[in-house]
């Protein structure tokens, strides 16, 4: 830390007795300061970005503003719903019944309702019977916690089979934890299973996906005004340095400026906040570098004409590049994204792949030919824009015995606590899991902190 930063004094008012900050101004993080700031206390969020949102933010691809990365909501996503309520956005939510497509490496296939599973080529009557069940089973199963103790590929190896694993499982898995497919628990597989199956609907269970229109963006913005209306300071463009343990409170570090806070919640991941919160005790450190982390290249592109029509398209063949494709325009109305079509490429892997720091040119080149293989009927000069962005945290991988090498939100250093998407446990990450993070650990800090607890009235 620089000791000749300026220290401004940033001390509690009689009516607010704790000034937060929260570090990372991303929808956990904005969360975060809504509760605290509904707690009566006094918050500034710091986000080193120039704007605010984190995965949720948008950008600009060509003339098309929308989300740097691909989003829905769910009917299931009862928290983000009930937050976007707050903002009065929930009614505006525009629903719509999406389509799923399924390639084998050869062909591509409708995968949307029980006939078009009965019909998959790359799975037996039994595969497909035996499918149906564990998804059912998986469904109705209400503690994720003992699917900790047995890898996702034993468990559904062994619901589902061998085969259905191999054909369908292992791909659907690698499309979201790519080469870490095989450290994840059961309880990975079990939180997608209860999500999905939450947002289908109907005689057939046919998926209903919805977005706010003006997409994350919109949402965002309603956020922060509705922050700065409860007098919740936003600093955008603030990289954090170092939180360290000053007196009764914290001297931040942020940019030129060292800045006292009474409290410090950090959302950053955990490799990061290590960087920046000084003074952890070795073994609470051990905990935050032992988890496993995703990072992901995704590319954007537009088109001057529909793909496929299907929302989503699932891969098999690991020859392609990506490991997804998300046909956005197939869900929300082409007026939003300037009458084009909308197309994201999504590549999971390790934080250590090269491909993260792969340039544009590069990724385009292996990414083109391979949708091309998809579609083939797809032409270059239909393809308008192609733009990437990359982030080498995204998701924790929930690993064997998960909970219980988990480091809890309070650190050993009093007041402050990191609370991050790690500690999204037995569910997939997403933006309603992130919601309820932020909902649930400033529950559990008002029974604990003193500066709750002392407040008058309280």
């Amino acid at each position: 830390m620089d000791a000749k930063a300026p220290v401004r004094d940033a001390a509690p008012t009689e009516s607010r007795p704790g000034h937060w900050a929260v570090v990372g101004g991303g929808m956990l993080g904005l969360t975060l300061a809504l509760r605290l700031t509904q707690n009566g206390q006094r918050v500034t969020v710091l986000e080193a970005a120039p704007s605010l949102g984190g995965l949720a933010s948008a950008w600009q691809v060509e003339d098309v503003v929308w989300d740097r990365y691909y989003h829905v909501i769910m009917l299931s996503d009862a928290r983000l719903r009930a937050l976007l309520s707050e903002l009065e956005l929930e009614d505006e939510i525009r629903w719509s019944v999406t389509k799923t497509n399924f390639f084998t490496g050869t062909s591509m296939y409708p995968l949307n309702n029980s006939f078009d599973y009965i019909r998959l080529p790359v799975l037996s009557l039994v595969d497909k019977a035996r499918l149906g069940a564990t998804i059912v089973f998986g469904s109705r199963i209400e503690n994720g916690r003992p699917l900790e103790k047995v890898s996702a590929e034993s468990w559904l190896s062994r619901w589902s089979g061998r085969s259905a694993y191999r054909n369908l499982w292992r791909p659907l898995l690698r499309s979201k934890l790519g080469s870490n497919h095989g450290k994840a628990s059961a309880a990975y597989i079990w939180s997608v299973i209860r999500r999905f199956y939450a947002a289908r609907r109907g005689g057939l269970k046919t998926e209903m996906f919805g977005y706010v229109p003006g997409g994350y963006r919109r949402i965002l913005a309603a956020l922060a005004d509705r922050l700065r209306d409860s007098g919740v300071t936003l600093e955008t463009g603030r990289p954090v340095a170092s939180v360290v343990a000053s007196g009764k409170g914290f001297q931040v570090t942020a940019g030129d400026e060292t800045r006292h806070f009474d409290r410090v919640i950090n959302t950053c991941a955990s490799p990061i906040a290590m960087r920046i919160c000084e003074g952890l005790k070795p073994a609470e450190r051990k905990q935050h570098h032992s988890i496993l982390y995703q990072g992901i290249v995704c590319a954007s592109l537009l088109l001057n004409r529909p793909l496929g029509g299907a929302y989503l398209t699932y891969i098999t063949d690991e020859t392609i590049p990506f490991t997804t494709v998300i046909e956005m325009s197939s869900l929300i109305e082409r007026s939003e994204i300037g009458g084009r079509h909308l197309l994201y490429l999504p590549k999971y892997l390790p934080v250590d792949d090269p491909l993260l720091d792969a340039d544009d040119a590069e990724i385009e080149a292996a990414f083109l030919p391979a949708l091309q293989r998809l579609f083939p009927d797809l032409t270059r000069d239909a393809i308008k824009a192609f733009k990437v962005t990359r982030t080498r945290h995204v998701l924790a991988v929930s690993t064997l015995n998960y909970s219980d090498n988990l480091p809890p939100m309070a650190t050993s250093i009093p007041g402050l606590y990191i609370v991050n998407s790690a500690q999204i446990v037995n569910a997939s990450l997403s933006v309603d899991e992130s919601v309820n993070l932020a909902n649930e650990a400033v529950a559990s800090i008002m029974t604990r902190d003193p500066v709750f607890i002392s407040r008058p009235g309280q």
